[in-house]
Formats: structure tokens, C-alpha cells, sequence
């Protein structure tokens, strides 16, 4: 097999090219579960990580002094860089907001506001606090944002599968808004 053939069962048929192809093939199938109708699992885990990381930073040993000095207005400025990040994601959803990765069924592409910039300003929003807070605590804080932004990675992998199902031009959108999580960034 060449790699160019698609599966039916023990039938094999080749891939088709071009304006006639079927239209599965132009919006791809995420490989990630779903974990859930909605993708509650996924918020389940991202409240473990995210909590993993407040605890980080209460039980874990703080960051040396002489370290510490130099750490708080960086860690300030990022904790209120984040919470505008996740805010304005927020207020540009609106009514459509949901911790769950499957947009609402009744909702629109938001193309505005923070959502000009990035994609998922929620999810960068929250991974900069996380970096505010490990400023501001303990390193251990970092192992907890390591993981954190990997699971954010993952979910809004599966987001963007079912956004490309639901709205037909996010395609575009994402194509016009390269950036993930952090305006000019990721």
C-alpha cells in the first residue's frame, strides 16, 4: 500500500484529489478522544493540572531569596497579563463562554476582539497566570505549568476539530490567526 489508499473495512479504495474529493478529507478528524459528549474529561483533567499547580506553589519550596527579589515584578506583571488574556477571551465569547472543549451548538465564530490576535486566549490566559504564579511562589509551580500547557495543547487540538466541524470557516480563521495561545507568540 502506498500510503495514498483510504480503508472500508477489509476494501481498499485510493484517495481521491481535487475539487471532486469528498469533504471529509478537507477538515481532518482529531485522533485525540473526545473524552465525553462535550469533552468533560478534558475539563476534569485541566482542573487536576491547574490545581496541581496552586498547590505547587503553597506546598513546594519557595524560590531562593536572593532568586526571589528579582522575580516579583515579573511575576506580577504576567499574573495581570493573564488575567487580561483570559478576561478578554471571556468577555469576547459572551453568552457562548463553556469550560467544555465542544462549542456551543448555537454559537458563532468569533473572529473579534482578542480573538483578532489568538485563538485560544482563555487557555494562554491561564497558562500565563500559572507562569505568574510560579514567579511569585515556588519553582516547583513550573513542573505543573510544563504539564499544563501540554494538556491546553492537546485540548484545543480536539476544540479545533469539532470548531472546524461546526463552523465552516475556521479553517480560514485559523489559517488568518496562526497564533494558538499567545498573541505574536504561540
Amino acid at each position: 500500500m502506498t500510503g495514498q489508499e483510504r480503508h472500508y473495512g477489509d476494501l481498499v479504495a485510493p484517495r481521491q484529489h481535487g475539487p471532486l474529493a469528498p469533504a471529509e478529507q478537507s477538515a481532518p478528524r482529531s485522533r485525540l478522544p473526545s473524552l465525553g459528549n462535550r469533552g468533560g474529561g478534558w475539563v476534569g483533567l485541566q482542573v487536576i493540572f491547574l490545581g496541581a499547580a496552586v498547590a505547587a506553589g503553597v506546598f513546594g519550596a519557595p524560590w531562593p531569596e536572593a532568586t526571589r527579589v528579582g522575580l516579583g515584578v515579573p511575576g506580577a506583571v504576567a499574573l495581570l497579563a493573564g488575567a487580561g488574556l483570559l478576561l478578554g477571551g471571556g468577555a469576547g465569547l459572551g453568552q457562548q463562554l463553556t469550560p467544555f472543549p465542544r462549542p456551543v451548538t448555537d454559537g458563532t465564530l468569533r473572529q473579534d476582539g482578542v480573538y483578532r490576535l489568538v485563538r485560544h486566549p482563555m487557555y494562554g490566559g491561564a497558562l500565563v497566570l500559572v507562569l505568574g504564579w510560579a514567579l511569585l511562589s515556588s519553582p516547583f509551580v513550573l513542573l505543573a505549568l510544563g504539564l499544563a500547557a501540554a494538556l491546553m495543547f492537546a485540548k484545543s487540538r480536539r476544540e479545533e476539530a469539532w470548531l472546524v466541524e461546526q463552523y465552516p470557516g475556521y479553517e480560514e480563521y485559523r489559517r488568518q490567526v496562526p497564533h494558538r495561545f499567545l498573541p505574536w507568540l504561540w
